[in-house]
């Protein structure tokens, strides 16, 4: 196999390892790249920051400061068997697992970020309940026209590296499946304490989600995503402008200070129309505002934007009169409604990546907040039910990108600071550790 042959069968392989995950991806994976040896962490591990969720300054930027994600994404829905809380061993076997990925990989994009919260139900466990100033609700639906399913599981493992193999090998070893992980020995594997209940893989950056598209569900069989965009609805996201900070979405008092919360939704996506039926400045109007395609802000997939959306007060203050004039309101003018807090901050740092996990496409959006009701109530001022006596406007129909996507599942988890990650009470203790 020689030149372009063999290169469309290594991006086939490593295209499709981390969705199918397993020993013989990670293997196929090795098999076909090319790899330079992975940047080890450090020999002590105290080293490394508190807040787990601290990622921003340890992947890449681009031209204009706005954070890239890593490539390659994988969520571990974990549940402890029985019903009580769990014992010393298990804490033990649980930090034993997770230092090892501290020492074996440097905390980057290069090597492996990751991250453990624990959600309401896994903090029912104890007698105790968790403090006032915790906002961790059971997840529940945040609209009247969706119905999804609940992860209630105890845990959730977030693994992300620009690596292919770095996502499966560290998974293979939290299983239990390899002795030892960029040559760290394994003392104790993730699996001695729980049962991976649920799997969910993703991807985002520019051509990822045009070289996956072909045969997908939910995508239009013209193949319409463009090359140069990171996600499956043909535009950049994530303005550096338009995301709370690390600092201001972390608890900053109490037992889990330096934690912070996270949902996690899954939305499947039906883009046949956003396609077939929609224009370039249709879009652009559903995605950004009206005006945006009005005033052609928005050039391609919208690199030109810099380090913001190009939202104003105005367009986020007039969406009612918008909708009014141009028959249709955005989907980002909605959501900043109620995205800023009195001094003009973003409440929400968001860190959403594509997946094609069943042969669909879809879309996994953690979003980290101080309060789980920020992002409830972020959530309301998107679903735009206050606009549908607008003769224009329904609920799903002009009404930003509510008509394309449909949310499968919500989750909401505490994450805590990394001293409190392995089984902590909720007194924010973590007992004979």
């Amino acid at each position: 196999m020689f030149g372009a042959e063999a290169e469309t069968s290594r991006r086939a392989v490593l295209k499709g390892a981390v969705a199918v995950g397993g020993a013989a991806a990670l293997s196929a994976c090795l098999e076909e790249t090319e790899a330079e040896p992975v940047p080890s962490g450090p020999e002590d591990a105290g080293s490394l920051p508190e807040r787990q969720h601290a990622w921003n300054e340890r992947v890449r930027t681009d031209d204009h400061g706005n954070t890239l994600l890593p490539r390659h994404q994988l969520l571990l829905y974990l549940a402890l068997p029985g019903d009580g809380p769990p014992d010393v061993a298990a804490r033990r076997n649980v930090e034993s697992a997770l230092r090892t990925l501290d020492r074996a990989y440097e905390r980057s994009n290069e090597g492996l970020l990751h991250s453990i919260a624990y959600s309401p139900r896994y903090f029912d466990r104890y007698e105790r309940s968790l403090p006032d100033s915790i906002d961790l609700p059971e997840p529940r639906a945040l609209s009247s026209f969706e119905s999804p399913e609940f992860d209630r599981q105890d845990a959730l493992l977030h693994l992300a590296s620009d690596r292919a193999d770095v996502v499966l090998a560290a998974e293979e070893a939290l299983r239990g499946n390899e002795p030892a992980v960029n040559g760290r020995e394994m003392e104790s594997a993730l699996t001695d304490v729980f049962e991976v209940a649920d799997r969910r893989s993703g991807f985002v950056g520019a051509g990822m989600p045009a070289e996956r598209q072909e045969g997908l569900a939910g995508i239009p069989s013209s193949n319409p995503v463009p090359e140069e965009s990171p996600l499956f609805m043909g535009f950049v996201a994530g303005f550096r402008g338009n995301q709370a900070t690390e600092e201001y979405v972390t608890l900053s008092a109490g037992p889990f200070a330096g934690g912070t919360t996270k949902h996690v939704s899954n939305l499947r996506m039906r883009l046949d129309d956003w396609y077939g039926e929609q224009s370039s400045a249709e879009r652009v109007a559903e995605l950004f505002s009206p005006v945006h395609a009005e005033e052609e802000l928005v050039d391609g997939v919208g690199e030109n934007l810099g380090e913001d959306s190009g939202l104003t007060p105005e367009m986020i203050e007039n969406v009612r009169e918008h909708g009014r004039q141009f028959g249709r309101v955005g989907h980002a003018q909605k959501a900043a409604r109620a995205n800023r807090d009195a001094d003009g901050a973003v409440r929400t740092l968001r860190r959403h990546f594509e997946s094609t996990d069943d042969d669909e496409a879809s879309l996994h959006f953690p979003s980290l907040q101080r309060r789980i009701t920020t992002f409830e109530e972020v959530r309301a001022a998107m679903n735009g039910a206050d606009l549908t006596d607008l003769p224009a406007i329904r609920q799903r129909v002009n009404n930003g990108i509510l008509e394309y996507i449909f949310v499968k599942r919500r989750g909401n988890f505490l994450v805590p600071p990394r001293s409190l990650r392995a089984l902590p009470t909720p007194t924010g203790e973590t007992p004979g550790r």
